[in-house]
């Protein structure tokens, strides 16, 4: 397998051509669209993903270890379709509706200034997880593991007490509609 390391792409389109299969490791990829593309077998150590258009794309057995996306359009991403070894990411000003996390493992993962519509997290650890500023209207938690998870600048969740694990899970007053609205009380 090729390997590249401390590499910068730059204004790239993967969409029409295919990015090489290889390990990619501290390499940083900027304005770059991936949309519908295969990133299948990839291995990506260290990296960074800045205002790249990932949405759609097949991330079957890529290895995400320690990457971070910034400002980045994820619409539609199976990352249960990933591989798993040492699977940790970061998330920052990024759009990921409609995309599924689905019984991964993602303690302390961070979610900071990120829409998260209809994003599938059932299963999920997301126990010490950090959402600030999150928007997750629609996401959907069902036996989560949301434990010591800071909720506490997020809006527009629907989490059920019931069958979610929130056990010292930080919420903000204001949105404490969205751990009740279940039980069709009024909150005023």
């Amino acid at each position: 397998m090729e390997y590249f390391e401390d590499q910068v792409f730059e204004n790239m389109d993967f969409s029409t051509m295919e990015l090489q299969k290889a390990e990619y490791e501290n390499c940083s990829f900027v304005n770059c669209s991936f949309a519908n593309s295969d990133l299948s077998d990839i291995i990506f150590v260290e990296c960074e993903f800045k205002s790249c258009d990932l949405s759609n794309s097949n991330v079957s057995q890529t290895a995400f270890r320690d990457v971070s996306f910034v400002s980045c359009k994820m619409l539609g991403i199976s990352f249960p379709d990933c591989n798993k070894l040492l699977l940790s990411f970061r998330f920052t000003d990024c759009m990921l509706n409609l995309s599924s996390f689905y019984q991964l493992k993602l303690k302390a993962i961070h979610f900071v200034n990120c829409h998260l519509h209809e994003v599938d997290f059932v299963e999920s650890d997301l126990s010490q997880s950090l959402f600030q500023n999150c928007d997750l209207a629609g996401a959907v938690f069902e036996y989560t593991n949301l434990e010591k998870a800071d909720l506490s600048t997020a809006s527009n969740y629907t989490i059920h007490p019931e069958s979610n694990r929130i056990k010292k899970a930080k919420f903000s007053r204001q949105d404490l509609a969205g751990l009740l609205q279940q039980y069709d009380i009024v909150i005023q």
